[in-house]
């Protein structure tokens, strides 16, 4: 088959299946939204077609959101006053403008937009939305349709009488059975392992007992009398019909603006957080263009605005579900949409036969999934910090509005930086100032280092530099001049990890052991503490250096310590301050004592003073040798001339002259030292700095902090090392 068709054919039967969850989904999403449930469908066509033509991602699916219900139902019922009809016309106008505001981002570059918010923030705003979708569609799940309230907490302060209505048999009993008994299939099916009920998603499950549900009561209402026309879907019979024209009569309205404002922000939000969630899906491991897609999702969204659809935006759930068929590309959205429009002009019939409650029931199920115990527990074991925030954004988005809440968000967690920062003045100059400094080590393998602090405030700075670094790299992410890192950064940088995982390089953090966290959990914010790192703190790195040495049967310290008496002796600190160590890994091999530290140091002092970390071992000979420097050529030969060595070379093995540099007194006792066997250990092995002072050797590779990979790389090297000093010594 011709590559070309197969990348279309292959992305046919993903779509079919997300379109036949798409169809309950934009119904019910519509009718929570107070609009005409056609208007649902429109949004999921005109952007699977529009976004698959012009976006800039592969496997995302775009139609309704979830966030946008609460903000196009309170749209519909304050520019309408009261009248639902004429609400509706004028919260289109609202979302064909927030489209082209949607299109101007992307114009403007403002994908990295969504790195600016605060994890906790956004999950307490994602709660939040969940705890308004159920609080309506609650009572119609149960029957009562026409239930109407000032407030989400009001809605639930109604459900006693709703429950009361329909035990008294004023609400049809059918309605309420419907309802929880589709309720019931969403939550069981997530459960239950045969492949056939798999086979079909479960909101297709939920249409299909509604349809047979009403067909059934209509056939035999001796037996079952049928739900009344009030808790029916209403579709025209000319869809066309059921479309809409916005109405512009109220753009100089302050309410009008305050609606396309909060359309644009949930619109923009839920899109690029959901965009960033669905490429770590993708099965080939691509990154989307995001404002490409901001772009097609604005056009999108004009377009669906003028047909009487809503706003377009990228969706999580239906994205998985179309992962999870093995979609490939663009394609699959646009055979969702083409589907929908088969669905809509060939079976509107039997789509009239579905029953409100049945919608409600999906409805409430996605509401749940937002706001569920699970998302609070697993916020409070980052840290009671981050439930606060995520509490005072849940609650200001609740008793206020979505932007209040985001906003209480954003200060809650502002208030939470400033004071574990303590200089706010530095904290605000360095959100604002570069603090990243990215190069290439050596090739493919690239060192980021942070200084002062990082935050969701300067994020993008950081996301700049790790989008610049080719996937299938090596990269390392030093913290050592950080005094501050947040939750959201190390939420970010994990999602990195994997992506660069997926391309075949690596990612890994140094730098954070000094740091105390606020939890356990490994993604807590960090604050330098006077006390260093406790047990309870340990860094993912200490962690799986812990795991280490506990494989090699050696001892693992991960405290402060301060390290003097050990290091001074050697040349190499004869020009450098020791200021302390952690991570102390001992261990022995043979005769020889080894030891392995992050070893802190500064060069220069006050203004002039700069720190240093490195990862060092030393191996205690309890034995003399020579004293010497060893370096690869060019490197650190400072040290060497400020010790007085003298540059030795090895006739018989000029290879290996030329490519150490090997300095120091006594020629003869070098020569000796340096036979056949130690040099063509040298040779077979990467150069590291390696330094005599009498009776211990000091071995490093880089003045940084070593990776895991690395540590294991320089004490493998070392215990060789010491293996054959030791036989030297046998000798």
């Amino acid at each position: 088959m011709n590559p070309k068709i197969k990348r279309i054919t292959q992305n046919i039967f993903p779509g079919f299946v997300v379109s036949l969850v798409a169809l309950p989904l934009g119904l019910g999403l519509a009718l929570a939204s107070g609009v005409p449930p056609l208007a649902g469908l429109i949004s999921a066509v005109v952007g699977g077609i529009i976004v698959s033509i012009l976006g800039g991602s592969n496997i995302t699916i775009v139609g309704p959101g979830n966030g946008l219900v609460a903000v196009t139902l309170a749209a519909v019922l304050t520019l309408g006053g009261g009248n639902m009809e004429q609400g509706y016309l004028l919260a289109l106008a609202a979302v064909v403008i927030s489209g082209g505001i949607l299109l101007l981002m992307g114009m403007l570059k403002f994908g990295a937009l969504s790195d600016f918010f605060p994890s906790a923030a956004v999950q307490g705003m994602l709660a939040a939305i969940g705890f308004i979708i159920m609080s309506k569609t609650l009572h119609l799940m149960l029957g009562a349709p026409d239930v109407q309230a000032d407030s989400t907490i009001e809605y639930y302060f109604k459900l006693p009488a709703t429950i009361h209505q329909l035990q008294t048999g004023e609400i049809p009993w059918l309605a309420g059975i419907l309802g929880l008994s589709c309720l019931a299939i969403m939550i069981l099916t997530s459960k239950i392992k045969w492949k056939l009920i798999k086979l079909i998603p479960a909101p297709m499950w939920i249409i299909l007992l509604g349809i047979g549900t009403s067909y059934f009561s209509k056939m035999y209402p001796q037996y079952l009398a049928p739900l009344p026309e009030s808790l029916m879907i209403q579709i025209p019979e000319n869809v066309f019909e059921g479309m809409g024209f916005p109405d512009f009569s109220k753009l100089g309205d302050s309410q009008f603006w305050g609606a396309v404002i909060s359309l644009t922000f949930i619109a923009g939000i839920e899109s690029l957080l959901s965009l960033k969630a669905v490429d770590k899906l993708d099965a080939l491991k691509r990154r989307s263009n995001a404002n490409k897609d901001l772009r097609a999702l604005g056009i999108a969204t004009i377009v669906s605005g003028f047909l009487g659809g809503l706003n377009v935006v990228t969706v999580i759930a239906r994205s998985s579900i179309n992962a999870n068929y093995g979609a490939t590309n663009r394609w699959s959205n646009f055979f969702h949409g083409a589907f929908l429009v088969i669905f809509v002009l060939v079976f509107t019939p039997a789509l009239q036969l579905i029953p409100l409650p049945a919608l409600a029931s999906i409805l409430v199920y996605t509401g749940y999934k937002l706001a569920e115990p699970a998302g609070f527990v697993k916020v409070a074991k980052v840290g009671w910090q981050q439930l606060l925030i995520f509490i005072v954004t849940m609650l200001g988005t609740l008793f206020a509005n979505l932007m209040i809440g985001i906003a209480a968000g954003i200060l809650a967690t502002l208030l939470f930086q400033f004071k574990a920062f303590g200089r706010i003045r530095l904290f605000i100059r360095y959100a604002f100032k570069p603090n990243t400094l990215l190069y290439e080590e050596t090739p493919g393998v690239y060192l980021l280092s942070v200084k002062a602090f990082s935050s969701f405030v300067n994020f993008i700075g950081l996301k700049r530099k790790l989008d610049s670094v080719p996937p299938n790299s090596q990269v390392i992410v030093d913290f050592s001049l950080a005094k501050f890192v947040d939750y959201s950064v190390l939420e970010q940088i994990s999602n990195y990890y994997q992506s660069f995982k997926n391309y075949g390089g690596d990612l890994e953090i140094i730098g954070l052991d000094d740091l105390g966290a606020y939890s356990a959990h490994p993604l807590a914010p960090r604050l330098a503490k006077a006390d260093g790192a406790s047990k309870s703190t340990l860094s993912k790195r200490q962690k799986t250096i812990r795991l280490y040495a506990k494989k090699l049967a050696w001892e693992f310290k991960p405290q402060k310590d301060y390290l003097e008496e050990e290091f001074e002796p050697f040349a190499f600190f004869g020009t450098r301050i020791i200021d302390s160590g952690r991570n102390r890994l001992t261990g022995k091999q043979g005769q020889v004592g080894v030891l392995m530290v992050d070893i802190d140091y500064h060069e220069g002092e006050f203004i002039a003073q700069e720190n240093r970390h490195a990862t060092m071992v030393i191996l205690d000979l309890k034995q003399e040798i020579p004293r010497f420097v060893l370096d690869k050529e060019d490197l650190l030969d400072k040290v060497a001339h400020l010790a007085g060595f003298n540059d030795i070379n090895f006739s018989m093995h000029p290879d290996f002259s030329e490519n150490f540099k090997l300095k120091g007194q006594n020629t003869p006792e070098l020569h000796q030292f340096f036979d056949n066997e130690l040099i063509e250990f040298l040779q077979s092995n990467k150069p590291f700095h390696i330094e005599s002072n009498g009776n211990a050797l000091l071995i490093f590779e880089k003045e940084r902090l070593g990776t895991l990979s690395e540590i294991k790389q320089l004490v493998s090297f070392a215990t060789r090392l010491a293996v054959i000093l030791n036989s030297k010594h046998k000798k």
